[in-house]
């Protein structure tokens, strides 16, 4: 089971506050052992945000942070008011997606693949 994602960043509160503000992650905020930890409020995994050194290499796309919604148009028209741009909304098998970037270029997507009627065969 996946429990943990670890997100190096350069601004710490920045990075906090994208994920809280826009997915709704909880957290105290209080550095620990060098890390803000980002609990899911539903379940799912927890994401770590760590200190990145100068010499790590932010924004790879080898990882997409893909959440689950209901409504993705409902949620890129909510996220457009806090400053979160979504790229287009693509269907696909009975579900719907599109892809962003937190602040430091890492890719994300919502998608409302886990709640379609029924999966295709």
């Amino acid at each position: 089971m996946l429990g943990t994602i670890i997100i190096y960043a350069r601004d710490i509160p920045k990075t906090v506050a994208f994920y809280r503000d826009h997915f709704g992650f909880e957290t105290t905020g209080e550095v620990v052992e060098g890390l803000v930890e980002l609990r899911a409020r539903n379940g799912g995994a927890n994401i770590l945000v760590h200190q990145a050194a100068k010499s790590v290499k932010l924004g790879q796309v080898g990882v997409k942070l893909s959440f689950h919604v209901h409504d993705v148009g409902q949620f890129v028209q909510a996220s457009q008011g806090q400053g979160l741009k979504f790229g287009t909304i693509h269907q696909a098998n009975g579900y719907s997606f599109a892809n962003a970037k937190d602040p430091y270029n890492n890719s994300i997507s919502i998608s409302s693949r886990a709640f379609r009627s029924s999966p295709p065969a």
